[in-house]
């Protein structure tokens, strides 16, 4: 499970930042919102919602939910313990939230613009808070 939820990680993060600079570049450009960044972003949103399932899953079985059960003080003062059992899945669990709430903005919104936009700054702060809870020391 942690493998799959590892890997499916690099294509969240291509997806994002592809979907995010897509956005950026449509805002600067003032391009047309067209299916293609509908269905990016849609693609998006189901991409890391399915990170967040395999994420859970292994979540529950991980030997961090474990010992923040058992000893949630210790875990709380080792701060990579920390960012494992706390930091990363409630950081994750927001990333994806402000995702789904950029997703539902853009829907309601008539001008291309303001699609783009609710996509640059939705999934924006969602990629940067990702970025911030990587456990990066484990990924290389």
């Amino acid at each position: 499970m942690k493998t799959i939820h590892s890997y499916w990680a690099y294509i969240v993060l291509a997806v994002l930042i592809y979907t995010v600079v897509n956005a950026i570049i449509g805002i600067i450009q003032k391009k047309e919102f067209t299916h293609k960044e509908f269905r990016l972003g849609l693609f998006t949103l189901i991409t890391t919602h399915i990170q967040l399932i395999i994420g859970l899953g292994w979540y529950f079985m991980s030997p961090w939910f474990k010992a923040l059960k058992s000893n949630g003080g210790e875990v709380m003062k080792d701060s990579g313990a920390r960012l494992l059992a706390i930091e990363h899945p409630l950081t994750m669990i927001i990333a994806i939230v402000l995702i789904t709430m950029g997703w539902s903005k853009h829907k309601k919104r008539v001008k291309s613009e303001a699609k783009f936009k609710s996509f640059a700054i939705f999934y924006g702060i969602a990629l940067l808070l990702i970025l911030s809870r990587i456990p990066w020391s484990s990924w290389f």
